[in-house]
């Protein structure tokens, strides 16, 4: 879904489909933190230099992404 179609569905007058708009960007957006936390620390980036940046707690930010959760979300065959 192109983002043009993802405004108009958010923006539809039909719950279903803004519901599922609301869905796919939540994903969206994990996955895309999980992938700018990973280059974050592959630059040298501190944990409290990325929290400040993503306006949360070094001890959320490490808690979320300071530990190997199985395979990245964000690899080459991951689901869009």
């Amino acid at each position: 879904m192109n983002f043009s179609a993802m405004e108009t569905e958010a923006t539809s007058v039909e719950p279903t489909e803004g519901l599922r708009t609301v869905v796919a960007l939540r994903r969206l957006a994990s996955r895309l933190e999980d992938l700018h936390v990973a280059r974050a620390r592959a630059a040298g980036m501190s944990w409290a230099d990325i929290a400040a940046c993503l306006e949360v707690t070094r001890q959320t930010v490490h808690k979320k992404h300071g530990r190997t959760r199985g395979s990245r979300r964000w690899d080459d065959d991951a689901d869009l």
